[in-house]
């Protein structure tokens, strides 16, 4: 394993723990706009129905992927302008 990636593991992690709770916050704010309740179903929610149920997961699902993805890339850019390795 090269020394680049191991060094940038811990970054990893942090951006990993930031960026999940970025997306939780905008998530929120997303189902607020699209919801008709203010909190997201859950899969064993009995009052609510499928449809509910599976838009909220995969809204969820792409808005996690998507600030993942984003603070993932820009952690490796910044690494790179920084050592002059990319960290993967």
């Amino acid at each position: 394993m090269k020394a680049s990636k191991v060094a940038y593991k811990p970054v990893g992690l942090v951006l990993g723990a930031l960026s999940g709770m970025a997306a939780g916050a905008l998530f929120k704010q997303a189902w607020k706009m699209v919801g008709d309740d203010q909190d997201a179903p859950d899969a064993t929610d009995e009052d609510r129905g499928w449809r509910e149920v599976l838009i909220a997961a995969v809204l969820q699902g792409a808005i996690f992927a998507g600030v993942k993805a984003a603070v993932d890339r820009g952690g490796a850019a910044a690494a790179r302008r920084l050592t002059g390795t990319w960290p993967g």
